[in-house]
């Protein structure tokens, strides 16, 4: 493995390549989490609004399957956050990924269990209010990621937030291949978190009608709802999506919207049901071709990533022997 992709965070967290898989609710279960932690990147369990209890039977999982370092994100407005923060804190849990919300209460605990613990921000504010917290890190989520979605973009945030705090970022949002690996590396950013790539695994137990959505997905095949109510969503366009469109554009009121959007997820990923429900996806989807593992995904990745980095030096290197 070339020495640029041991970055601090490797160290850090005890993993090989860099690599974060997103905690994607529903998507991210322990058979996905398990498989990437176990090809050398940092699996995450997305516990979304699920009970104690079901994320418990994901973290069996990922023990049955790898003895290596995994997460699981914990989503701050979960009415059983409390709950979840116990499990992770009682089961030893590696690393914690938060969303949706300030973890300060609960970082004492979870600094007590040895949990590394790495909120995703969305803006260089929010960045620095966690900077001030006893974390490890930060992922930096730009706009272009699937599902819930800030304003920034990535390429324009990850360089202000590198140079706002003193902690590893790692960038999200827009990222597939090797080649944004090395994007991210030269904003600054110590590793990446990939979502809508980890999807296309062979060990994700997502819908294979969620999958095809994605494989089938073009440049401009994802689209952002819900504004007015305050919590945009990047998915996937289809009758689910224009239907709220339709509804932003009559002045439906938020509730009535998120009523609309209530189980639409689950139907996707769970039931296959790619028209009315929620297919959560980045504008990344146009670049995935086909349904791989996570370990041929991850050496996909640091294989071009390495490629990329040979022919720049190489380039560089040209460029100095002419002058």
């Amino acid at each position: 493995m070339a020495k640029i992709m041991q970055t601090e965070l490797c160290d850090k967290l005890n993993i090989e390549y860099p690599i974060i898989q997103g905690g994607m609710a529903w998507v991210a279960t322990g058979e996905l989490a398990g498989a990437v932690s176990a090809a050398g990147g940092l699996g995450v369990i997305g516990a979304g609004n699920a009970p104690a209890e079901t994320v418990a039977e994901e973290i069996k999982k990922v023990r049955a399957i790898t003895d290596k370092p995994f997460g699981v994100n914990v989503m701050l407005l979960s009415p059983y956050v409390d709950d979840i923060v116990d499990l992770v804190v009682k089961e030893n849990v590696p690393v914690v990924t938060t969303g949706a919300g300030n973890p300060g209460k609960y970082i004492d605990n979870f600094k007590k269990a040895g949990c590394d613990v790495i909120p995703v921000v969305s803006s260089v504010a929010l960045a620095k209010r966690m900077a001030r917290l006893d974390i490890t890190a930060v992922i930096a989520e730009g706009g272009e990621a699937g599902g819930h979605v800030g304003q920034l973009n990535t390429m324009a945030m990850i360089p202000q937030i590198v140079d706002a705090i003193d902690l590893p970022v790692i960038a999200a949002g827009g990222i597939a291949d090797g080649r944004g690996l090395v994007a991210a590396f030269s904003l600054g950013a110590q590793g990446v978190q990939l979502g809508t790539r980890f999807v296309c695994c062979k060990e994700c137990t997502a819908s294979p009608a969620y999958k095809e959505a994605i494989i089938k997905a073009k440049d401009r095949g994802t689209v952002v709802t819900g504004r007015s109510t305050g919590h945009p969503v990047r998915a996937l366009k289809n009758i689910f999506t224009r239907e709220l469109e339709k509804m932003e554009a009559a002045g439906c009121d938020a509730e009535e919207i998120e009523e609309y959007g209530s189980d639409k997820l689950r139907k996707a990923v769970c039931e296959g049901d790619v028209d009315k429900g929620s297919v959560m996806a980045g504008q990344i989807a146009g670049l995935v071709s086909q349904e791989l593992t996570a370990e041929e995904i991850i050496t996909e990745i640091t294989k071009e990533a390495q490629d990329v980095l040979k022919t720049l030096c190489l380039g560089l290197e040209v460029e100095n022997n002419e002058r």
